[in-house]
């Protein structure tokens, strides 16, 4: 055996040895019976290489993303709802341009049903980082009669006009969105770079491939894309990036004590947009909200977690997506989303 050969085998023994499991086992090494402290150390080492490795392949794509579109279009914008999501997505486009300042703005459809906290957060992002913030309000459209209130009180079907009537208004040509494709059925098969026609609706029928990492933003006067840097993301993956960078977070996402009350098998908070109807018992209980949408329809979950490795672990053991299990605008039907998107919605 020669020395190159003999080198090359040790490597290859060396790389099998340390081999982990991908982002389909979430980063959690398999159990195969007890294990000594020196392998427990191992084990926990090469878990937390490959979670570093994965989380800085989708930071480096989300990155490039930003970049491609600051090439290719004119106008872009980031949506940002003080989700973790946007959150993230914010984080993120400000690496891609550091030292410089964020050269898009970012627009806030305000439903007037959302939590305090989450317009607290939004505005001190805003100042944080010196951002151009531009808010299309739902309430002002109900106020002057564009829009009507629905029978339900749900406001976050009522965002979409809105929404289209600002891209329209500032001429926004690339909107930047936190969706992912682990959310939903419909954000599973949209496209990165997602085309939207003049009346800024979504054909899912006439996506454009996408081959590598190639994007194709060509669009006629009047349409626009929809971007969605975080689509290869998962519910873990933002957690984990989140821990690993210690990105600011509104603190609704972690354990706190809450009024709510159960309806249809999720814990809603009173508020502006109403409380309890009869029969339905007001408690004071420990929770914290995997996703923040309009306060009317978005659940909250019974929690202990105050910390992101805590919140890792109840992700990590989770079966439903937080949409799936948290937004009750999401079971109107099962092409609720799509139905939503088709119109122009996020």
């Amino acid at each position: 055996m020669t020395s190159e050969t003999a080198t090359a085998e040790h490597t290859l023994s060396e790389k099998t040895a340390g081999h982990t499991p991908g982002r389909e086992m979430n980063g959690v090494l398999p159990d195969v019976g007890t294990h000594s402290a020196e392998d427990e150390t191992a084990r926990h080492s090469a878990a937390t290489a490959t979670n570093f490795d994965t989380l800085t392949a989708l930071e480096s794509e989300a990155i490039h993303i930003f970049r491609e579109v600051a090439g290719e279009f004119e106008r872009p914008v980031i949506l940002f709802s003080g989700g973790k999501d946007s959150t993230v997505l914010l984080h993120l486009a400000i690496k891609a341009f550091w030292p410089a300042p964020l050269p898009f703005p970012v627009l806030h459809v305000d439903t007037g049903h959302n939590f305090q906290e989450v317009l607290d957060f939004r505005d001190r992002m805003v100042e944080k980082y010196n951002l151009r913030l531009y808010v299309a309000s739902v309430e002002e459209y109900i106020a002057d009669g564009r829009l009507e209130e629905r029978p339900d009180g749900i406001r976050n079907p009522l965002q979409t006009v809105p929404l289209l009537d600002a891209i329209s208004e500032h001429r926004f040509d690339a909107v930047f969105g936190g969706g992912r494709r682990d959310e939903e059925r419909s954000r599973a098969k949209e496209r990165i770079f997602s085309l939207r026609n003049a009346f800024g609706q979504w054909d899912p029928k006439k996506q454009r491939p996408e081959l590598w990492n190639l994007y194709n933003g060509r669009h006629s006067p009047g349409e626009h894309v929809r971007v969605f840097p975080l689509s290869n993301w998962t519910e873990l993956d933002i957690w984990r990036y989140i821990a690993r960078d210690d990105v600011d977070l509104c603190p609704i996402y972690y354990a706190h004590e809450r009024e709510v009350y159960q309806r249809d098998g999720m814990w809603l908070a009173p508020g502006p947009w109403g409380g309890p109807r009869d029969g339905e018992e007001l408690k004071t209980l420990s929770v914290r909200y995997r996703t923040v949408g309009d306060g009317s329809t978005t659940g909250a979950v019974l929690s202990d977690a105050v910390d992101n490795y805590s919140i890792l672990s109840e992700v990590a053991a989770s079966r439903l997506t937080e949409r799936g299990a948290t937004r009750g605008d999401d079971r109107v039907s099962e092409a609720a989303m799509e139905d939503r998107k088709r119109e122009g919605y996020f």
